[in-house]
C-alpha cells in the first residue's frame, strides 16, 4: 500500500515541527545550489526558523550583491508597470474622455446656433428658447453699456468742471492784470500832465519853487503864462488898480 499524501498545515508538535523545519530546510539549500550549478542561474535564498535563526545561501560570492541586483531590477519594474492608482487613473480618464467630447460639441453647436447658424436641425421650441436666451443676453449687454456710458459721461463733466474752473482763474488773473496796466497807464498820464509834455524834470521828482515875480511899476505880466518847468501860472500883477477901458466894452452886450 502507498504512502498517502501529507495534509499541509501547521504542525502542533514542536519536536515534530522542528526536526521537519531541519529536513526541509536542507533539502531546500541543497535544491537551491543543484539549481545554481545546473542551470547557470544566480540563486539567493534566506530563510528565519521561528525562533528568528537565519539562514541563507548565495550562488555568488556575497548576499549583498544578489540582494542589490534584485533592489536595481525590482525598480525598474516599478517604473516601468503601472501602479493600479496609476491604473485606476487611467481608465477614469478613458470614460470621462468622451462624456468631455461630447459637451464640447454640444457647446460648440450651441455657440453656432447663437451666431444664426445651424439653424435647420432645431425644432420651433428649440428655436424660442433659443430666442428667449439672446434677448436675456441683449438686456445683460445694453444694461452693462448704459452703465459704461454713464460713468464716461460722469468722467466727462469731471473734467469739463475741472476746465471751466482753471479757465475761470485764468480769466481772473487777466482781469487783473488788465486793471493793473490801466492804473499804471492812468498814473504815468497824470504825471505826464503835471510835469508837462516838453518837460525832461523825472515824473516822481518835486516841482520846482516859483521865482520871485518881478515888480515894475505900471506893467503887469501877460496873464494865464506858464513858467516852465515850475508847473505855476502868473497872476497879473499892477500898481494902478483901475480897470482898462477896453475890458468894459465887452463884446458880448
Amino acid at each position: 500500500m502507498g504512502r498517502g499524501r501529507v495534509q499541509l498545515k501547521r504542525i502542533e508538535n514542536k519536536i515534530s515541527r522542528q526536526v521537519t523545519f531541519s529536513k526541509r530546510r536542507s533539502g531546500l539549500l541543497k535544491k537551491a545550489h543543484e539549481i545554481s550549478v545546473l542551470c547557470d542561474a544566480h540563486v539567493g535564498l534566506i530563510i528565519f526558523s521561528t525562533k528568528g535563526k537565519l539562514f541563507e545561501y548565495s550562488s555568488d560570492s556575497s548576499m549583498e550583491t544578489i540582494l542589490e541586483r534584485y533592489e536595481r531590477y525590482s525598480c525598474a519594474e516599478k517604473q516601468l508597470v503601472p501602479t493600479a492608482s496609476e491604473s485606476q487613473e487611467s481608465s477614469s480618464w478613458t470614460i470621462e474622455l468622451p462624456k468631455l467630447t461630447n459637451r464640447m460639441e454640444v457647446l460648440q453647436r450651441n455657440l453656432r446656433n447663437s451666431m444664426g447658424e445651424d439653424l435647420d436641425p432645431l425644432s420651433l421650441r428649440e428655436l424660442q428658447h433659443l430666442e428667449q436666451q439672446l434677448d436675456i443676453g441683449l438686456k445683460r449687454i445694453r444694461t452693462r453699456k448704459n452703465q459704461l456710458m454713464l460713468e464716461a459721461i460722469a468722467e466727462m463733466q469731471k473734467k469739463a468742471k475741472a476746465l471751466q474752473e482753471e479757465n475761470n482763474l485764468i480769466t481772473k488773473k487777466l482781469k487783473e492784470n488788465e486793471n493793473m496796466l490801466a492804473e499804471r497807464a492812468n498814473w504815468e498820464q497824470q504825471c505826464n500832465n503835471i510835469s508837462g509834455p516838453n518837460s525832461t524834470t523825472p515824473l516822481l521828482m518835486a516841482p520846482h519853487p516859483r521865482p520871485p515875480l518881478p515888480s515894475h511899476s505900471g506893467a503887469f505880466q501877460a496873464s494865464g503864462v506858464v513858467e516852465e518847468g515850475s508847473g505855476y501860472q502868473t497872476r497879473p500883477t499892477t500898481n494902478n488898480t483901475r480897470i482898462p477901458s477896453w475890458m468894459l466894452n465887452h463884446p458880448n452886450q
